[in-house]
């Protein structure tokens, strides 16, 4: 059996191959500084890539918000993440927060996030970073941080125009304006809209499917599909001959087809 890492303001559950981290310092909206949120995050990412038994991971929020991002208090006190001269603060941005974008980025599973309610600043985009969104009616989002006279420290600049496309995105960080999730929705933030209730069921129902894929292959699926952002389509294709190789030699493989054949042979 798996052996889960120990985190400090996050939770973190394994059942089925589907990995749940909970962020859990309601106290704080789930601010990712100010707290120990960025740690427990980074661990749960290595963890994830070295555990063969985790196949998807779910990122949500426990309380109100998904997470409100930079802890203010901090922001106006000039302490924890944010003192220090210019040259001190940016060095604190390379071993603080930069990490996430880093960590979620390099994560070779399946990630979803399940958005309980705001999601603001830099926990909008720890939201953008997962594959899949799916929001609470209560979930809002906000790329606030010309708001309070910043910028997008965190990279989320790079993931929401990936995301939504220049224009939209340009325009959300820009005016730093909230939306609710039905906006979040048509702007293809997030891909579905549930009742607050409904919101881990049918992110886990999501999960489910996905878990139950030959793991090997899934990771090997999101691997081809991270990359084929960045590569030619000769060098890419290359690639998914390469891929397609081991997975021809994998025994998950023949499982597979053996149970689609006897699926066929019952009808």
């Amino acid at each position: 059996m798996a052996v889960l890492p120990q985190l400090t303001d996050a939770t973190l559950t394994l059942e089925n191959r589907i990995a749940v981290l909970t962020l859990n310092r309601h106290d704080l909206r789930n601010a990712l500084t100010g707290s120990s949120l960025i740690d427990d995050i980074v661990t749960t990412a290595t963890w994830v890539n070295a555990c063969k038994d985790v196949s998807v991971l779910v990122i949500t929020g426990a309380g109100s918000a998904f997470s409100a991002g930079g802890n203010i208090r901090d922001m106006a006190e000039r302490g924890g993440d944010f003192a220090g001269d210019p040259a001190e603060c940016a060095e604190r941005y390379r071993e603080g927060i930069q990490r996430i974008p880093l960590a979620m980025h390099a994560i070779e599973v399946p990630v979803i996030a399940a958005v309980n309610g705001p999601a603001i600043g830099a926990g909008f985009d720890l939201a953008n970073m997962a594959d899949i969104r799916i929001a609470a009616e209560s979930a809002k989002f906000g790329e606030t941080f010309l708001n309070l006279g910043i910028i997008p420290g965190d990279g989320g600049a790079w993931f929401m125009q990936r995301l939504i496309g220049y224009q939209r995105a340009f325009e959300l960080t820009l005016s730093g304006r909230v939306v609710d999730a039905k906006e979040a929705k048509e702007l293809g933030i997030a891909m579905e809209v549930v009742p607050n209730e409904e919101l881990m069921p049918s992110a886990l129902a999501m999960a489910k499917r996905m878990a139950e894929q030959p793991p090997k292959a899934t990771r090997l699926t999101k691997r081809l599909m991270k990359m084929a952002q960045r590569m030619e389509l000769k060098d890419f294709l290359d690639l998914c001959a390469c891929f397609q190789g081991m997975s021809h030699n994998e025994q998950e493989h023949l499982d597979a087809v053996n149970r689609m054949i006897e699926a066929m042979s019952r009808k």
